[in-house]
């Protein structure tokens, strides 16, 4: 018997929220073949490139518009120490990262950073070293970006190329403190907080948006309790992390590309936990911030597989299926129904590292299923959070519910109308109802979708387009329902114009 289809049906945007495009942000480490291979080859390589940095991996990130970049990590980040890596490539000093267990050249630096995010028309995300490092080697480091002409540091700046200023905002201050980055107890780290964010100045029209690591209830609130109360300054703790990687409770040998359904129900329950850490963390800080000025930040999330066979030790490299298409669009959507809390996250990571949008093999290039998600929903960046109503039943893998649906729709400036729809089964279609009679006349949409011919297929140099996605139009729309029966396995954004 066929299933009774979904109805869903969008709100106007009048009590909506703005759908930060920071949201859409990536994560860039020094980690296996992410940085090293990944994005910088060197100016004399034979892969094309501008100043060293590859040139196909910067068009296929001005695709999907990234909004942000985070760098040097992760847990590198607290090993790291900005000096070694300005002036001279030549007389930089190389040592061995003992964090992932790689050489490093400290080819790409500072500057190299900044000119990758110029290349990519993204904002530049630092992230500090607490663990190893002190107050004094950050806070000159906001002064070298930062600071104008006429202070040593910004001086040495002019000196290495670059005599304006970076004005660089975003500041995360230390990388998992609780863990890889020093182990602190969690008053310790709130007191640590308060004191770095004192010394990281703000210069010209550059005010510091400054992240504070966050982990579970005891120490948020401990956080949240020392660092957002009113008694300190309204600036100390702009944003709050929440990292949460989709591998709790996997099997030892748990592989991107081999599994059967309830490996792919399992991922879906796991995935769509990031809802409930996301409604946890906003409910304690709207104890302490009720007015939401502080940012819930998820600066590390994706899926985290076994290694691929045959990959390096640390190198943390995985291929991906359309599974890993559809976990992406559940957790964005989680990120944009939260959109009043929510206002940055950064997946882990942007090339050759877990969940990636690129992978690189010597002088080609693939394009990820994830990529392709990322591309489908660039029109929710910056628009207005519609609401969406929906009777789509839950589905649950052990103790861990998903929905067999999920939907997320925005309204951009210009009036048009972006929904993105997800179907969770991994072998039924599902019919679809969608109302938008409470919205103002819009004409009928241009649909792209995702989907694989096998659930375990991905891409590779040959065959770079087996999860891609593709023009949509297997649907009837009437001026103010659309009807439509979504495959299995896939994710679909519809994008409807004012009519006019």
């Amino acid at each position: 018997m066929p299933q009774a289809p979904v109805h869903l049906s969008v709100s106007s945007p009048e009590s909506g929220s703005k759908i930060s495009r920071h949201i859409f942000g990536q994560f860039a480490e020094h980690l296996g073949r992410c940085i090293y291979e990944g994005i910088w080859v060197g100016e004399d390589s034979p892969i094309p490139n501008v100043r060293g940095i590859r040139r196909d991996v910067v068009q296929a990130l001005r695709a999907i518009k990234v909004p942000n970049l985070r760098w040097p990590g992760g847990c590198f980040a607290d090993a790291y120490h900005w000096r070694d890596g300005i002036g001279p490539r030549d007389q930089r000093p190389r040592m061995h990262n003992d964090t992932w267990n790689i050489p490093e050249s400290n080819a790409f630096g500072t500057h190299e950073f900044l000119d990758l995010c110029e290349q990519v028309g993204c904002e530049p995300v630092i992230c500090g070293n607490v663990g190893s490092g002190t107050v004094q080697e950050m806070r000159d480091w906001v002064e070298y970006l930062n600071a104008p002409l006429g202070r040593p540091l910004s001086d040495l700046r002019a000196a290495n190329g670059r005599p304006e200023p970076a004005r660089v905002r975003f500041w995360g201050v230390g990388n998992e403190s609780y863990g890889c980055g020093g182990n602190m107890k969690a008053e310790y780290y709130a007191s640590e907080f308060r004191r770095y964010s004192t010394y990281l100045g703000s210069y010209e029209k550059t005010a510091l948006f400054r992240i504070a690591c966050g982990l579970d209830d005891e120490w948020n609130e401990t956080m949240l309790r020392e660092c957002a109360s009113p008694r300190f300054h309204p600036d100390i703790m702009s944003g709050l992390t929440l990292h949460y990687y989709m591998n709790g409770g996997v099997p030892p040998e748990f592989y991107a590309t081999k599994f059967d359904h309830d490996g792919w129900k399992l991922v879906m329950g796991h995935g769509w936990h990031m809802d409930r850490k996301v409604r946890e963390l906003s409910a304690l800080m709207d104890r302490y911030d009720p007015k939401k000025r502080i940012a819930l930040i998820v600066d590390e999330w994706g899926a985290w597989y076994t290694a691929e066979p045959g990959s390096r030790p640390n190198e943390l490299y995985q291929q991906q299926t359309v599974r890993d298409a559809v976990l992406a669009a559940l957790t964005l959507n989680v990120f944009i129904n939260h959109a009043e809390r929510v206002r940055m996250a950064n997946i882990a990571q942007m090339v050759n590292v877990l969940q990636a949008m690129i992978l690189t093999f010597g002088n080609d290039m693939v394009l990820t299923p994830t990529w392709h998600v990322f591309k489908l929903y660039a029109p929710h960046q910056d628009a207005m959070r519609l609401e969406i109503k929906s009777d789509a039943p839950d589905c649950s893998y052990q103790e861990y519910p998903y929905p067999s649906v999920s939907a997320a729709a925005s309204m951009a400036d210009d009036q048009s109308v972006s929904i993105s729809l997800t179907n969770t089964d991994p072998a039924e279609p599902v019919a679809i109802m969608l109302d938008l009679a409470g919205l103002h006349p819009l004409v009928r949409p241009i649909g792209e979708i995702i989907t694989a011919p096998v659930l375990t297929a991905c891409n590779t140099p040959e065959a770079p387009n087996e999860v891609s996605s593709r023009a949509w139009s297997d649907f009837t729309w009437s001026g103010q329902t659309l009807k439509a029966e979504l495959p299995p396995a896939a994710v679909a954004t519809l994008t409807f114009a004012k009519s006019s």
